[in-house]
């Protein structure tokens, strides 16, 4: 019996420079958080040669090309396990919230793979594989940023080069100002769930087309990545509520997709209750509002109090720092 798990993340700065038709032509830099959300993969030999699968729905299937579910699919090909298994998979967060979940997934799921065939694996190889399979044989049109984050975990600075390689980099931040960061930012689910894929599709393309304004857009918020590392590092944590309103009103630009006028109300209702700044986590359209307030008394709790008049669901995040890892093996 094996266990695995993998936490899922929050974009700080940066976001959309992860994906190839950008860094392949002008290198991306982001900077990023694994939270103490989890997707976990239960994995077991079958004592039937068949393959049994269960997350929202349930698989039993006598070949692996017969299995529905694309990512189970394409990692057992991958790993070349064919026939007595069984998987079971839960999430903590639902799919198409912006927190990576998809990835968050497959990277659990190789892991445990590995563990069942008895293979070493390094957090990168993982991060790598998770890539392979999403981008490589799946063809989503998504960025490297959530396989490297569910692999590696903690609060961390990720440059992508133009060749592809990945440099990943813990960010550098003392105590006291990680526990302002943690403090002063909150989280509200809005309640629509959306494909990440929908949105980043158009951004891919304009990217690949050398869209000048996409183009423009994204060297910006790679500059916003290197300033909010700038600013973390140097223990000046309000700077990050200031940045990520620059980075909303520069992100909106992006699609037509990202925002509607729900999402607009919202935004500007928490900017006059308390919030310095904020955005949509991941690729936007819905999902969850990361905002950031000064650590006053009043602040915290007008800020939710508002949220939720909105109908938002707020839910308290921590940093992980462990990254993709088994928890039982047997």
């Amino acid at each position: 019996m094996i266990l695995s798990r993998a936490p899922m993340r929050i974009t700080l700065g940066g976001g959309g420079t992860d994906l190839k038709s950008y860094y392949g032509m002008y290198g991306g830099f982001l900077i990023a958080g694994a939270i103490d959300r989890y997707c976990t993969i239960f994995a077991n030999k079958r004592f039937h040669d068949s393959i049994r699968l269960s997350y929202s729905q349930m698989e039993i299937k006598d070949s692996v090309a017969e299995i529905e579910h694309r990512i189970f699919r394409a990692a057992l090909e991958f790993m070349n396990i064919n026939k007595g298994i069984e998987l079971h998979s839960t999430a903590d967060a639902p799919a198409g919230c912006g927190l990576g979940t998809s990835s968050c997934f497959t990277v659990a799921l190789l892991n445990a793979l590995h563990a069942y065939k008895r293979d070493f694996v390094t957090q990168t190889q993982l991060a790598e594989e998770a890539c392979h399979i999403e981008i490589d044989v799946l063809g989503e049109p998504i960025g490297k940023q959530d396989q490297y984050m569910a692999a590696c975990g903690g609060l961390t600075c990720l440059t992508f080069d133009k060749n592809g390689d990945v440099l990943v980099e813990p960010l550098q931040i003392s105590s006291e100002a990680l526990d302002q960061l943690e403090s002063n930012t909150l989280y509200f689910f809005t309640g629509k769930e959306r494909r990440a894929s929908e949105i980043l599709s158009e951004q891919d393309q304009k990217s690949k087309q050398d869209d000048r304004e996409m183009i423009k857009n994204l060297d910006q918020v790679k500059q916003i990545g290197l300033d909010t590392r700038k600013y973390l590092e140097g223990g000046q944590v309000d700077m990050l509520g200031e940045l990520l309103h620059v980075h909303w009103e520069i992100k909106k630009k992006r699609s037509l997709k990202m925002t509607d006028p729900y999402i607009d109300e919202c935004y500007e209702f928490a900017r006059k209750n308390g919030a310095i700044g904020g955005k949509l986590i991941g690729a936007g359209g819905g999902g969850f509002f990361m905002f950031y307030c000064h650590n006053f008394n009043h602040d915290k709790p007008r800020l939710i109090e508002a949220m939720q008049k909105m109908g938002l669901r707020w839910e308290c995040f921590r940093f992980d720092f462990d990254g993709a890892k088994i928890l039982v093996n047997t």
